[in-house]
């Protein structure tokens, strides 16, 4: 008497129940598809998940054996609500399949291991298709392995679209069409329900991640992406495997880069561009440190590294690498490989496991050494990227191209001259050049990446950076216009003249709180203009309302050569030294017959103003009614 089969949704989906009818192990058999079964694999086709549309392709292929009469199949049951489609995971369904078989007298067949356990505990007779468990998978028998050769790197079907295919090696790489005809929707579509059948059935394969849309897998060596609407514009396949596996030895590593990667408690850092063979030296290392009989573990999502069965590949635990660092704390490593670290949450992972004392091996995207450093930034404290990071080994082609060590200290910037500048510094140095060639550091409210050869060339702390963030702080006490420009640890900061007492402060308190606080010497100066004239009747004009006196009065003869000629004038609360051909902006030492009065800032008329009640300007006074010569220069 012909079996009565009830399948799952396990052995829908891997396409086992076809496979088991056509082998005549249960020809003529009668299959009774619980609707609930059918539900949960509509519902995740609507998600957009692989797995549905595959589960729905296999009873599509039962229909067909059906009309062929090999076998009958009939839906049974009642279609489940929506709530317990939704607690699909917890068993709800599987339990609505189990009771369908008990009621129906009927052979439950599953492929999944907890739903087996299940039904041999509640006593439900069950036929468990076990997965195809295989040293080396043998992969040729998929129509996607006919795209490879031994120099193809990656295969990239698209429906509608002629098959591309990326041959080479690291470095040497040529994208190129893979025939002249373009691959149909259905024909694409079998290959992805082949590759999911595959990955279902085959112990060394697995499902790495399944979103709307997307869906992630890793067949033997090969890890396949696919998408499909709404996440895509069309559905496409995109399988990226590995063509070489390389060993430390073909690096050619010198003692001191051997040593850094061999080290129990460093952070280093793999970077390069995509397709530059960062992982596959990444690999080559985690094989060498497990010859060296230590204790390897990986974090990767995907799992995709080619490395010893030996060193335990680590996922994403409850889709979070936080929770994946702590069991690998518990586990007590010599040396973990976390490929790759790209999100904020996994530079944070990265630092905290580095703080907790593992050795860490980080593969990260950068197109230049200098830029996996600064992808640091913000995520991790200034102070605290050499304890995470000490080494950057950027590969380019599939070699190592420079090699950067981080060190941490206190120092003037390269650029600064004053002492009084000293700040927390990264240095960052070229280990192959054996020469520093970055610094880090913080400036303002930002932080500094500053390349040596452009602060030893400019001897500025940071060009127009600099001039900005000082613009940016003055103007709280700067209301007119105003010009900032920083050369050799000092700004100097041009105003309107009204502005310049201001700035200042009584006392110099203004300016010297500034000082400290953006930590270089100001230098205030008057906004300098176009004179509005060269005539000396029209400098000096101006009705100097309540003036004790009509006119400027000459302090003397002509002064001696190079010492401008100065006259005295006087107003109601100040007291003025014209200076002819003043430059405005510039500040002069006033004396008298030698004796130091003062020092002022000419304006834009040439006049050098002191209040008439200070003591300057009460000695300027007293000299210039005295008859002394006054004179003033350029201080």
């Amino acid at each position: 008497m012909p079996e009565v089969l009830v399948p799952d949704t396990s052995v829908l989906v891997d396409g086992r129940i076809t496979e088991l009818v056509r082998s005549g192990q249960f020809a003529g058999a009668k299959v009774l598809v619980p609707l609930a079964a059918l539900a949960e694999l509509e519902a995740q086709a609507n998600r957009g998940q692989e797995t549905g549309f595959a589960g729905l392709d296999e009873l599509a292929n039962l229909q067909k054996l059906a009309k062929d009469g090999t076998v009958s199949v009939q839906f049974v049951g009642v279609r489940p609500s929506a709530d317990e489609i939704e607690r699909a995971k917890s068993g709800a369904i599987d339990a609505r399949i189990r009771d369908a078989a008990v009621e129906h007298k009927a052979l439950y067949v599953t492929s999944d291991r907890v739903s087996a356990h299940a039904a041999a505990a509640q006593g439900v007779r069950h036929h468990y298709v076990r997965p195809i468990v295989q040293e080396n998978p043998d992969l040729t028998g998929l129509k996607l392995w006919a795209f490879f050769d031994a120099m193809t790197m990656s295969v990239h079907l698209k429906a509608d679209c002629v098959p591309m295919v990326k041959r080479g090696r690291p470095g040497e790489v040529v994208y190129e069409a893979k025939g002249t005809k373009e691959m149909q929707h259905s024909e694409l579509r079998a290959i992805v329900r082949e590759c999911i059948e595959h990955c279902k059935r085959d112990y060394n394969s697995f499902i790495e991640m399944e979103k709307h849309g997307c869906t992630v897998l890793q067949v033997g060596p090969m890890r396949i992406t696919i998408a499909q609407p709404p996440f895509s514009d069309g559905l496409e396949l995109t399988a990226v495997r590995p063509i070489a596996k390389k060993h430390i030895a073909d690096y050619e590593l010198t003692e001191d880069i051997l040593s850094r990667l061999e080290g129990h408690s460093r952070g280093v850092f793999i970077a390069g561009p995509p397709g530059s063979g960062k992982s596959t030296f990444a690999a080559a290392v985690a094989d060498h440190l497990h010859g060296l009989k230590r204790v390897v573990k990986t974090m990767e999502q995907p799992r995709d590294l080619q490395v010893p069965k030996e060193v335990t590949q680590y996922g994403a635990l409850d889709r979070d690498m936080k929770w994946t660092g702590d069991v690998i704390l518990l586990v007590r490593p010599d040396n973990v490989v976390y490929d790759e670290v790209r999100t904020t949450e996994d530079f944070r992972v990265f630092g905290d496991m580095r703080l907790a004392g593992v050795g860490l091996l980080g593969v990260t995207h950068a197109n230049r050494a200098i830029d996996a450093v600064q992808r640091l930034i913000g995520r991790v404290d200034l102070g605290m990227i050499p304890q995470v990071v000490d080494t950057v080994l950027f590969i380019d082609a599939g070699r190592i191209g420079q090699v950067l060590e981080l060190e941490f200290t206190v120092k003037v910037p390269e650029g600064m001259v004053m002492e009084d500048l000293a700040r927390p510094v990264v240095v960052v140095k070229d280990v192959l050049e054996n020469k520093p060639v970055y610094e880090l550091y913080t400036y303002g409210e930002q932080i500094v990446v500053m390349p040596l050869e452009n602060a030893k060339a400019a001897k500025d702390p940071s060009n127009q950076l600099a001039e900005r963030e000082l613009s940016r702080v003055l103007r709280k006490n700067v209301q007119g216009r105003m010009e900032v420009t920083v050369r050799g640890g000092k700004a100097t900061v041009m105003v309107d003249e009204s502005e310049v007492p201001m700035l200042i402060g009584k006392g110099g308190r203004t300016v010297q709180m500034l000082e400290r606080k953006l930590g270089i010497r100001l230098d205030i100066k008057a906004l300098a203009e176009k004179p509005r004239a060269n005539r000396e009747d029209d400098r000096y004009q101006g009705g100097w309302d309540g003036g004790r006196d009509a006119g400027p009065r000459s302090s003397g003869p002509r002064g001696a050569a190079g010492v401008p000629r100065v006259r005295v004038k006087r107003a109601s609360t100040n007291i003025f030294v014209l200076v002819d051909g003043a430059k405005a902006g510039q500040v002069y030492r006033v004396e008298a017959e030698g004796a130091v009065i003062g020092e002022a800032t000419a304006s834009n008329q040439g006049r050098l103003r002191f209040k008439s009640d200070s003591p300057e300007g009460l000695a300027l006074d007293a000299a210039e009614r005295s008859g002394l010569q006054i004179t003033a220069t350029v201080s």
